[in-house]
């Protein structure tokens, strides 16, 4: 979609957006044992939660409904939970669909996934260099010579999607949560961002060091839109939505709002002048800043087929594959720690296993999906955080991976 184009769409959605989301001065319900899925539509339990299958190993059931319960809380309203593998099944829900209502959340909501899109938008590129369209060791101006200028001609495709390639991030208007906030309908073209980025001097030297940054898959799918002539949209879509039946699971371009049934998200922040801080329904927000690096919406069902089809090699097929699991032999550029991330996934140690996969956060929502290599253990979660960018994991999304997978 060319930068007019885009634009002038935007400009259509945004006046169809009244006055966005209400403040909500949040007063969470006191506390009460966990209700069933039966209770009254104009109930505001502390938390609503419900197993669907509990076939996983009773200990495991019990900290993964342990882990959803009480919600909503100070750091998350809702919780949706789908493992799964050959180690057993469990479903779960606990929260509210929204705070003023209080009615329980829909398990079936389609939420904001954030970064889990890098996944997808790799799983293309992957498949575009299986054809022998795109060269994982070419440089990536080869490819944008017009829009990547030489300063960062050593830059490689590969290097983009395995966060090695040293460009920094764009800038933005806005440094804080309420200044995003003021700012949350501006359409940003992803060309712009990539002008924006590489008009700065590189943090390091192309395959030095490891810094995780949205702005190599924003490059990633304007590199998918020159060599296919098509939209990133509809390549991901025809290449990987539409053959794996993800019927809940789109690409929402400038759209801020989330089509279809979804738990509200909200974000904690300052409502007034005078410093007074609580909860806003945060629900109705552009992603355009995101594009191919963060703006997806899907379910915990559509992501689990998604995960097991990814993990089967049903995605990306043959030895372009084990791009996804080899971490690049460098360090993380803040941290000076071994590289964590891969072609699209990430990888962490839990309970002394292997555990690859991709966490992501949009305001009001966190998301993930995770599996060990052998698939006997997959995972995929949303979690209504309140403060879902925060430098810290939330409480919730912790206590899942550590229930589903063990401690690090």
């Amino acid at each position: 979609m060319k930068s007019t184009t885009r634009t002038l769409l935007a400009a259509v959605l945004v006046l169809g957006v009244a006055t966005g989301p209400t403040a909500v001065l949040a007063v969470l319900p006191a506390a009460a044992s966990t209700a069933p899925s039966t209770a009254p539509s104009n109930a505001v339990p502390k938390a609503v939660s419900k197993a669907a299958s509990t076939e996983v190993a009773s200990a495991t059931a019990a900290a993964l409904e342990a882990a959803v319960a009480d919600l909503p809380a100070a750091d998350a309203t809702a919780a949706l939970v789908r493992v799964g593998g050959t180690d057993g099944t469990w479903r779960g829900s606990s929260g509210v669909h929204d705070l003023e209502s209080g009615r329980a959340a829909d398990p079936d909501a389609r939420f904001r996934a954030g970064s889990v899109t890098k996944v997808f938008t790799a799983a293309v590129v992957l498949q575009l260099a299986a054809e022998g369209r795109v060269d994982l060791d070419a440089s990536a101006r080869s490819y944008l010579p017009e829009l990547i200028p030489a300063s960062y001609e050593g830059v490689t495709v590969r290097q983009l999607l395995n966060h090695t390639h040293g460009i920094p991030a764009p800038d933005f208007p806005g440094t804080t949560v309420e200044e995003w906030y003021e700012n949350r309908f501006q359409v940003h073209d992803p060309e712009d961002m990539v002008r924006s980025a590489t008009s700065k001097d590189r943090e390091f030297a192309p395959g030095e060091r490891q810094h995780y940054l949205n702005i190599g898959y924003t490059i990633a799918g304007l590199l998918i839109e020159r060599v296919t002539g098509d939209s990133y949209e509809h390549q991901v879509d025809r290449r990987v939505v539409k053959p794996l039946g993800l019927r809940d699971t789109y690409l929402p371009g400038t759209n801020p709002r989330i089509v279809g049934p979804h738990n509200h998200g909200y974000q904690t922040m300052r409502l007034d002048d005078d410093g007074t801080t609580g909860l806003r329904d945060v629900s109705v927000w552009g992603t355009t800043d995101g594009w191919a690096a963060g703006d997806l919406v899907s379910t915990t069902a559509d992501l689990e087929r998604f995960t097991k089809a990814l993990f089967r090699g049903r995605v990306v097929r043959g030895p372009l594959l084990e791009e996804m699991f080899t971490l690049p032999d460098v360090t993380d550029f803040r941290s000076g720690a071994p590289a964590a991330y891969s072609v699209g996934l990430s990888m962490k140690k839990l309970g002394g296993r292997e555990v690859w996969g991709k966490t992501g956060g949009r305001w009001g929502y966190n998301a993930a999906i995770a599996s060990t290599r052998d698939g006997s253990r997959t995972l995929v979660y949303s979690v209504n955080s309140t403060d879902a960018k925060g430098q810290d994991m939330n409480r919730v999304t912790l206590n899942v991976m550590v229930a589903a997978y063990g401690r690090p």
